[in-house]
């Protein structure tokens, strides 16, 4: 019975899914999407909040969105191309390498859609809705990789339908904007489960031929979805006719997620824990539950018309991480609580940019961002190695006709240094990351 009670408590530490929502960064800090607007990309997405010429400020600023005319229809298309190789290395509870490849290019192409809508009033209310994914990820190791005890699939998703509306406080000077947040998160993750290491850890198996680590592998994925609602707020000031200001906010949203765990146990793994009617009930497919909170997001967007043709500008956002102090994943069979500590910060990013149009019909746009990460080495996983990263990006705009906008942006993303050191169940994984992202963006405008 002892043998029993043992494994049980092993099993919360050596094979939970802790980890399991360990999410990494995509193209800003933590697991933020900022492709909302394919123009904003072109500028590193500097002046975000206040271009008139975007009706993305539906979700960036609502106070903006007095700044239209009659109604803009807007549908964006941002395809990035994520490229991981891990060039690191492991040991399991013995000290013994970890078999495996390095898991291939763990990245891969994934559009992200947007689209947006301005409707201005003869009263001058502005109103807007708007689609969008605000944070997300998707990375895929092959499988067998060195680092499959961390990670093997994550595929995170957070669709946002958002309503806002706008109206003038000091009419050509001062507007402010108000929106609610409809949102869903969809979440699966998986990773393989050292069940050798389990079994050598207690004495009473550890004389089975197959107790040893890496011995046998089993797998575990969770999946699980929910909705919530958020809120966000804004004002745009117009000190005089070259000059805007913007400052926006953007609330936390809590999920209550829940789904299935779907386990893959070895047949004479599983016939060791049958054995017992106190560990016979754990590793099956049940239930799950988790917490989850996306951050809060507060920014300032600044542009200046330096001429009739020049415009500079500039965004400073910081992102509220430090909400996300640690994800429990709760089971409906008796498998114990697994528990993952993130301890993450808040963040900023701030990025410059300028834009020129160079005739009445093409504009050419560029940017240049600092983006910091909410991680520190002891909680990063290889979900995504998350590190600073500056952004380079171009972008241009066609006007096609009077009433319709084409625009392409092109955005290269490179982490400074992403690294991971991390240790669970007895197992081990160090070492750099080969990273980069390439995003690459068109958008269609048109203004009845």
């Amino acid at each position: 019975m002892q043998h029993a009670h043992r494994l049980t408590r092993l099993s919360a530490l050596a094979l939970g899914i802790t980890g399991a929502l360990a999410f990494g960064h995509v193209q800003a800090s933590g697991f933020q999407l900022k492709e909302n607007s394919v123009k904003s990309m072109g500028s590193a997405f500097a002046g975000s909040g206040v271009k008139t010429g975007d009706t993305s400020v539906v979700v960036n600023n609502p106070a903006t969105m007095t700044q239209f005319e009659g109604t803009t229809v807007q549908a964006d298309v941002t395809v990035i191309d994520l490229n991981y190789e891990f060039q690191g290395a492991g040991t399991d509870a013995l000290g013994q390498p970890l078999t495996g490849n390095n898991g291939g290019n763990a990245g891969g192409i994934t559009p992200v859609p947007a689209m947006s809508i301005v409707h201005k009033l003869d009263n001058g209310l502005a109103l807007g809705a708007m689609v969008s994914a605000p944070f997300g990820l998707k990375t895929e190791y092959e499988a067998g990789w060195v680092g499959r005890y961390f990670a093997q699939t994550s595929d995170v998703r957070v669709v946002d339908l958002t309503f806002s509306a706008a109206m003038d406080i000091i009419p050509d000077h001062l507007s402010v904007g108000i929106g609610a947040i409809y949102s869903s998160a969809d979440v699966t993750l998986s990773k393989a489960v050292d069940f050798g290491t389990l079994l050598f850890s207690n004495p009473a198996t550890r004389p089975l031929p197959f107790a040893r680590p890496q011995a046998r592998d089993g797998f575990v994925e969770i999946q699980g979805d929910d909705t919530g609602f958020g809120w966000l707020a804004g004002v745009n000031l117009r000190p005089n006719d070259r000059l805007a200001l913007g400052l926006s906010y953007r609330s936390e949203i809590d999920y209550s997620l829940s789904g299935e765990a779907d386990w893959t146990v070895p047949q004479d793994v599983a016939a060791v824990f049958g054995a017992s009617p106190m560990t016979s009930p754990l590793f099956r497919d049940g239930g799950v539950t988790a917490a989850l909170t996306t951050p809060s997001v507060t920014s300032l967007a600044a542009t200046y018309d330096v001429s009739d043709r020049f415009m500079v500008m500039a965004t400073w956002a910081e992102t509220g991480w430090s909400s996300l102090r640690e994800v429990r994943v709760n089971f409906d069979n008796p498998d114990p609580d697994a528990v993952e500590p993130f301890e993450w910060q808040d963040t900023v990013f701030a990025s410059v940019g300028a834009e020129f149009k160079l005739s009445e019909a093409l504009t050419l746009r560029g940017g240049i961002a600092h983006d910091e990460t909410p991680t520190s080495i002891e909680h990063r996983t290889p979900r995504l190695p998350d590190d600073d990263r500056v952004w380079y990006s171009l972008g241009a705009t066609w006007q096609v006709s009077p009433a319709l906008d084409v625009n392409l942006a092109y955005t290269r993303i490179e982490p400074k240094d992403p690294k991971v050191d991390i240790a669970a169940s007895g197992s081990r994984l160090t070492g750099p990351f080969e990273g980069n992202a390439n995003l690459f963006g068109v958008s269609a405008q048109y203004r009845f």
